[in-house]
């Protein structure tokens, strides 16, 4: 009669241990599933997006602003109300997209600003030329300040279109070498607003 009971404590205690053991691979693969899919969520965020988006959201900041400066300089100085007009829409439209594009470079965990690396670094290089971007140099911005009535119209309509037409390239190249799908839809929406805004500038008689 003691073998018999021996046996069966013996038995229960084998039960209970082989049960705790699997209740334990249980929990551990669900926290090792738990684990691999946060991971891959976060991973996910980083992953989405290539080195154009963020070539084209930094390179879009200071273009935006800068047609924002010279929107800014038609409100107190064009002598036409089609000009100011124009001029308050395009600040209107630009600001917050400079947020949203800030917004982007902060989720993808990329500066603002692009590395400026060798001769871009050098002293005296005038950052500001970006001409091949549409974008006008000091010198011009100058010159655009020191006009005044239908000059200043003029002069700030030709320099504004030659600007759109940088940010509907910057943007045509997002389209096509992008990945991003908030990046692309920003890029397409630029396209269409500043294509628009050509025609309008081209119709105007001043």
């Amino acid at each position: 009669m003691r073998k018999y009971l021996l046996g069966i404590g013996a038995a229960a205690i084998a039960a209970l241990v082989v049960g705790c053991s699997s209740s334990d691979t249980g929990a551990s693969h669900e926290m090792d599933e738990t684990s691999t899919s946060a991971e891959s969520t976060g991973s996910a965020d980083q992953v989405e997006h290539n080195d154009q988006d963020i070539t084209f959201a930094q390179g879009m900041i200071p273009h935006h602003q800068q047609a924002i400066d010279m929107a800014k300089m038609a409100a107190e100085k064009a002598s036409s109300a089609e000009v100011k007009d124009l001029a308050s829409r395009i600040q209107a439209a630009q600001d917050p997209e400079i947020e949203q594009l800030t917004d982007m470079l902060e989720k993808w965990g990329a500066p603002t600003e692009p590395t400026m690396t060798g001769e871009s670094d050098m002293p005296g290089m005038d950052h500001g030329d970006m001409s091949g971007e549409g974008m006008m140099t000091d010198q011009e911005m100058q010159q655009l300040e020191g006009a005044t009535g239908a000059e200043f119209d003029r002069m700030w309509v030709q320099m504004m279109i030659k600007h759109h037409q940088g940010a509907v390239d910057m943007a045509k190249t997002e389209l096509e070498q992008g990945s991003n799908a908030e990046a692309k839809d920003l890029a397409q929406k630029i396209i269409d607003a500043q294509e628009a805004e050509i025609k309008e500038m081209q119709g105007l008689s001043l």
